[in-house]
């Protein structure tokens, strides 16, 4: 099979990265897989994930370093996993600019993956052949995150894949409950339509606008990657999808699969 070739326009993604254990369902490994598989292959990921919040903007280590295990309590073979992606140092020089322009500040670090980003990048790119580099979320403000997604924008030309990774629902006192609650339900629907529509505003105002919010998302670092992702693909042109929907769990739970595709 001949090597894909990368596109002058990448999509932007918004991935439902589950946990650790996600590696060991295979339908949600599959989809990722054919996710990945109908995307031109990219000449690197920029990912953000709602596990790593800091200010300002910081980046992860531009050369392969372990993995940050960010979760307690599982089985030994969970720590055992690598993902040796090659680093991205060229990205960082590029979005440092791209920052720069626009007076945001950005820092560095040598932090490795965490689960929020090699998870799925992972069922993604099992080869570990695209370079990855890993950016905080300088803030958990709607405003100022849709504008740092619209900071990012320009990679997309690129090809640089942006992916912001979370969950557009996240209550964990309800993580191994069976069933799926109606405000899960709501709150999902709610926010397909809205980024169906590119309604931007009420995707900033999600807490007040959005069905059971609060109860959806008694915390917002999981909802707010699908903000940058929306800032980073602004553009009314760019057809929004959905490429994995439904709720995770073999009996219906709280925490919907749902990812997003812009473009």
């Amino acid at each position: 099979m001949s090597e894909p070739k990368t596109a002058e326009k990448m999509p932007v993604l918004f991935l439902a990265h589950g946990a650790p254990i996600l590696m060991d369902d295979a339908d949600w490994v599959a989809e990722l897989g054919a996710l990945a598989a109908g995307l031109p292959k990219p000449k690197a990921v920029l990912m953000l994930s709602a596990h790593w919040e800091k200010r300002p903007a910081t980046f992860g280590a531009t050369r392969p370093v372990p993995l940050y295990y960010d979760f307690y309590g599982f089985p030994e073979h969970y720590y055992q996993v690598t993902y040796p992606a090659p680093g991205a140092p060229e990205l960082a020089a590029r979005i440092r600019s791209l920052l720069a322009f626009r007076a945001l500040p950005v820092a560095d670090s040598e932090r490795g993956l965490d689960h929020g980003a090699y998870v799925p990048l992972l069922c993604m790119y099992p080869q570990a052949d695209v370079p990855v580099l890993q950016l905080s979320l300088p803030s958990l403000d709607p405003k100022e995150l849709f504008a740092f997604g619209q900071a990012l924008a320009p990679l997309r030309q690129e090809g640089v894949l942006i992916i912001g990774s979370g969950f557009l629902t996240h209550n964990m006192r309800f993580a191994f409950r069976p069933g799926t609650p109606a405000w899960a339900t709501e709150f999902d629907t709610w926010v397909a339509d809205v980024l169906a529509r590119r309604d931007h505003d009420a995707l900033l105002d999600f807490l007040e606008r959005g069905p059971a919010a609060r109860t959806a998302l008694p915390t917002t670092e999981h909802f707010v990657p699908v903000i940058v992702a929306a800032g980073a693909a602004p553009a009314s042109a760019d057809a929004v999808t959905f490429p994995i929907t439904g709720f995770w769990g073999a009996a219906g739970g709280a925490f919907t699969r749902r990812s997003v595709r812009f473009g």
